[in-house]
């Protein structure tokens, strides 16, 4: 397991470290790209030597962020999890630099402890909050482009504020980022108002998919690899569906079948309060919060729906 850190200790590791290497999930979200985009601007005004490394494309939607993609230019050193709960959401395609994380930093209660040290803040609405009580610790300069950074993991994050997970720390840091120069106003536009055409035409095929399940309390869709590759949607237009289900009137349990690749299934669940989402997952071998949870089921999808009908079946009753 990890050895769990605190803001001061983390950031003396890090003072101490060259040649970072800040490691996203698979399927980045604006949360794992933020939060490592905002930890690589304060490492390089350190004079650190850093770079993101991601499985999957980085959307370019991200790209006012600024930061360096990892492409081999250094030899990595020390390397940092960022926003990643479990070893298993790197990704195979750079599994070459995460047998040995030496750092996660992180906020789901669900981390599986396998980094060498870890900085870990159940409470935070998203792992931007950590990572900017980092940078306070740090006395770094909050710049515009940093505050766009953080703004974005927290934003995503919190469905623009509106999930359970949000606290009052959560909108004191936005109303910091605010002040420090984040471009609130169109950031809100470019994440939450604008889609792309496939991800109206991902929408359309999700609700055509719509079943529902435990007299309504259920609301399922599903998208295979042929719909994703047919319209043309990027990883932020397949992010955005997730909560889709869960909108509907009387259901508690909304879930998000999405067709990998590989042909297994990454799951998204959302729930009410009172329905433990990470606990449904945790039984799937994965993990989250609360009310936003998510796994990888292999198999077809007879038996990975029936699985997972399962486990909502058993938290609705524990209900």
């Amino acid at each position: 397991m990890s050895e769990i850190l605190d803001i001061a200790e983390t950031l003396r590791r890090l003072k101490r470290a060259e040649n970072i290497l800040l490691v996203c999930h698979k399927n980045p979200d604006g949360d794992t790209i933020g939060s490592a985009a905002a930890l690589y601007w304060m490492l390089k005004g350190m004079g650190k030597t850093a770079a993101l490394l991601c499985a999957d494309p980085i959307p370019a939607r991200y790209d006012y962020m600024g930061f360096e993609r990892f492409e081999n230019q250094f030899q990595p050193e020390y390397t940092v999890a960022v926003d990643v709960a479990g070893i298993q959401l790197f990704g195979d395609a750079v599994s070459a630099y995460t047998r040995n994380m030496d750092l996660c930093i992180d906020h789901h209660p669900s981390n599986g402890g396998y980094a060498d040290a870890m900085l870990l803040d159940g409470t935070a609405a998203a792992a931007a909050e950590v990572v900017y009580e980092l940078l306070c610790e740090a006395q770094t300069e909050i710049t515009p482009t940093v505050a766009d950074c953080l703004y974005t993991g927290i934003s995503t994050d919190t469905g623009c504020f509106r999930f359970a997970s949000t606290t009052a720390r959560t909108h004191r840091i936005a109303a910091a980022l605010f002040e420090a120069g984040a471009h609130v106003a169109d950031l809100n536009i470019l994440l939450f108002e604008n889609k792309s055409r496939g991800r109206i035409a991902i929408e359309r095929m999700a609700l055509e998919s719509l079943e529902y399940h435990a007299d309504g309390r259920c609301a399922l869709i599903c998208l295979s690899r042929e719909q994703i590759a047919q319209a043309g949607a990027d990883t932020p237009d397949l992010e955005g569906i997730t909560g889709l289900p869960r909108m509907i009137e009387g259901v508690e349990v909304g879930i998000t079948m999405r067709q990998q690749p590989s042909g297994s299934y990454k799951v998204s669940v959302r729930t009410l309060p009172g329905v433990d989402a990470a606990a449904i997952c945790a039984h799937l071998g994965g993990g989250g919060h609360k009310q936003a949870a998510g796994c990888e089921l292999l198999g077809s999808l007879g038996n990975a729906k029936a699985a997972l009908l399962n486990e909502v079946e058993k938290a609705l009753c524990r209900e």
